[in-house]
């Protein structure tokens, strides 16, 4: 489908009575149209996967059509160039967690870039490593746990940054890895207890965030 269509489609679907209530939970409505994400899902459908449209429609700037870009996007055919060039026109949290768990995980480079993007200093690109860990303990059901425990070094470096964007995917990411068996559930505990014991404000928070989640987990 040509990208003007897909434009107009948008143009119609756009709803700016949602923008207030997306900024009072923290979402940029900057170019923003305010349209539902199940709205999103039923123009993904009519689209269809298409990778081309999917490049198009993320380099317009408006923020839904980055989300419908990676709805409609192929992941066998993302390029590590088009994730450097998408991660860095992050700009806003829940872009940045909409194509990392819907295309960006599933991916060939996904684990890749989650180790690189984690030692980023702008704060949705550091976010994206950890939303990336969040996804992949969701839908990468074919690697072992030592994949996962294998991330606790940087989710426990992560935790010290106290901005409110990346600690919050820090904690998701071990709440999310701990959620995946009974072996993980248990190292994850362990890991959000040691956060509670150091001298980061922010690596506390997310200790006792995980914990309240985790420890209420039966396998």
């Amino acid at each position: 489908m040509k990208l003007t269509k897909i434009v107009a489609l948008l143009d119609e679907s756009r709803n700016e009575l949602n923008l207030p209530g997306m900024a009072r939970f923290g979402i940029n409505t900057q170019n923003a149209y305010g349209i539902a994400m199940p709205i999103l899902r039923r123009m993904a459908k009519v689209i269809g996967t298409d990778h081309q449209a999917a490049m198009d429609l993320y380099r317009t700037g408006i923020h839904e059509a980055k989300i419908l870009a990676a709805l409609v996007d192929d992941p066998e055919q993302v390029s590590l160039k088009q994730m450097e060039e998408w991660v860095k026109a992050f700009d806003s949290w829940d872009v940045t967690d909409q194509v990392c768990t819907i295309l960006f995980d599933k991916t060939r480079y996904s684990w890749k870039k989650a180790l690189q993007w984690s030692s980023r200093l702008p704060e949705y690109e550091k976010r994206a490593a950890y939303s990336l860990m969040a996804g992949l303990a969701i839908h990468d059901t074919a690697s072992p746990d030592r994949s996962f425990t294998d991330l606790y070094p940087f989710i426990i470096t992560g935790a010290t940054d106290e901005r409110n964007y990346v600690k919050k995917a820090v904690s998701w990411a071990l709440r999310n890895i701990g959620k995946r068996s009974s072996g993980l559930n248990l190292s994850a505990i362990r890991v959000a207890e040691k956060l509670l014991n150091t001298g980061s404000k922010s690596a506390r928070w997310i200790g006792s965030d995980a914990l309240r989640e985790l420890a209420k987990i039966a396998f």
